[in-house]
């Protein structure tokens, strides 16, 4: 072979070898990374070409597929989607954003491992290929309670199951149709969303288990009174200072009365009506006393700093690390920087009212196939034992004593007892104040657990913003589960 030859030999030998190896490259190196990408528009269309499964509130689609005459061959389409928009998400050409759709993504798009053996059954009977459904925890009576009561209020409710951590109402105001950012036209899907992120309101957060976290002001006391009485120097009938204003230590400030003069006759109270009547000056006595490490560890083991999925992330609530004793009498009657979730309240409630165990909140029942079979089931797990049985006997008659005797008057509720806490949190340098509310029914057979916030729908320095605002709403959920 002459040297020409040669040459030219090892230099289409040289091509032929890059060409194998760059579409070795493309195909098994980096096919997962090219099929993952947002602008890859065949695996987007063939995505779109798979019937979705759909998620279920008792039995009815609130997010389903429907055929579509495009080339996307389906339309996602919500029913009651404003109601329902921050536990489904939305899934649009530009993939799963948020609730369900997106931490569900792989049974709904029937791409998850589980459903390999399915796939490939399909491939070989000519099936069409179709996502898993996904049934949620939700009573859709609890829901709509909860969506109607709170119409014109900013905020966030939630309701919980006590014996299992099933949740049975998740609604956060004001929200969005999640409709208008699925559809085919995805010029007017970017403006939708477009505008969307610009409002001010934020509706496409879930404020019920994440955001700007809030201060839970005094239903974070339940907290408070379960550490106290933990630690055996307190028990529901302990007599309080109760005076006016406390003088705080290390300081020339004073921490008053959410209302004019002392919790009781002599500057002293009960603990009990301390609470009922949300007595700022013997909580934080009370704080001050058992030390932050008492009060931090308390809050732990009602789930305070736990990464928890119900499959959606939540945000940990927290107490912080370090608190002076001024930081820890406001941080013990939920103010200073505690922050919380309205679902992190909701499982102190919970926790209380079934004797002190908090179960692992959950949204997910179950996961169904397209024959109907069971991919996927949830089971009640416990989180912990914030505390014990006694301990929650007393927190139990403690805030029936609220409702029946005190700020959460209206959230009784005839022929049933319930049980408890109002809440208002001043937040800003204008200190506006959320209006809180926090329960569970029947107080001595829980069937129900809630937490309500309406955002500056308390009134600053009082606690009728949450016994006015917030524990209406709760008792409407209650009632609901209860069918009353």
């Amino acid at each position: 072979m002459n040297t020409p030859v040669r040459k030219l030999s090892i230099v289409v030998a040289a091509l032929f070898a890059s060409l194998l190896v760059s579409t070795t490259l493309i195909q098994y190196v980096f096919a997962a990374e090219l099929n993952a990408r947002p602008d890859n528009r065949r695996t987007l269309l063939s995505t779109y070409a798979r019937e979705r499964g759909e998620i279920l509130v008792g039995q009815k689609p609130v997010a389903r597929s429907v055929p579509s005459d495009d080339e996307y061959k389906f339309q996602r389409v919500y029913d009651e989607p404003e109601m329902y928009a921050h536990v489904t998400g939305y899934y649009s050409f530009f993939g799963a954003s948020g609730g369900l759709e997106q931490s569900e993504n792989a049974f709904l798009s029937g791409s998850s491992d589980k459903l390999f053996y399915r796939r490939v059954s399909d491939l070989f009977t000519g099936r069409r290929a179709q996502g898993a459904t996904v049934e949620t925890t939700l009573d859709p009576a609890v829901q709509k309670a909860a969506w109607d009561a709170m119409e014109g209020i900013r905020g966030a409710a939630v309701a919980l199951d006590p014996k299992t951590g099933a949740i049975l109402a998740m609604v956060s105001r004001p929200s969005f149709d999640p409709n208008d950012v699925a559809g085919h036209d995805l010029t007017a899907v970017g403006k939708n969303y477009e505008q969307l992120n610009i409002e001010a309101s934020r509706p496409l957060l879930n404020r019920a288990i994440g955001g700007d976290l809030y201060p839970p002001g005094s239903v974070f006391k339940v907290v408070t009174a379960a550490a106290a009485i933990s630690s055996g120097d307190y028990d529901e009938d302990s007599e309080l200072d109760g005076p006016a204003e406390l003088d705080l230590p290390q300081t020339t400030n004073t921490l008053p009365n959410a209302f004019d003069g002392a919790c009781g006759p002599g500057d002293r109270v009960s603990f009990t009506r301390a609470l009922a009547i949300s007595c700022n000056t013997a909580f934080a006595s009370v704080g001050m006393d058992i030390g932050a490490d008492a009060l931090r560890e308390q809050a732990a083991k009602f789930g305070f700093g736990d990464s928890i999925a119900v499959p959606m992330r939540v945000t940990p609530s927290s107490v912080p690390a370090e608190l002076d004793q001024p930081q820890l009498a406001y941080a013990s009657i939920g103010q200073y920087d505690v922050r919380v979730t309205p679902l992190q309240m909701a499982m102190v409630a919970a926790g209380v009212g079934n004797d002190g165990v908090v179960m692992n909140p959950y949204l997910v029942q179950s996961v169904i196939g397209s024959d109907l079979s069971v991919i996927e089931q949830t089971d009640p797990t416990e989180l912990s034992q914030a505390v014990t049985p006694d301990v929650a006997a007393q927190l139990q008659r403690m805030m029936v004593a609220v409702v029946e005797d005190g700020s959460g008057e209206r959230a009784r509720i005839p022929g049933v007892s319930v049980a408890g806490k109002t809440g208002t949190a001043e937040h800003g340098d204008d200190r506006k104040a959320h209006a809180w509310f926090i329960s569970f029914a029947p107080a001595d057979d829980p069937q129900i657990a809630v937490a309500v916030i309406a955002e500056d729908g308390g009134v600053a320095g009082s606690e009728a913003g949450g016994g006015r605002v917030a524990a209406p709403i709760a008792k409407a959920m209650m009632e609901a589960r209860l069918d009353r």
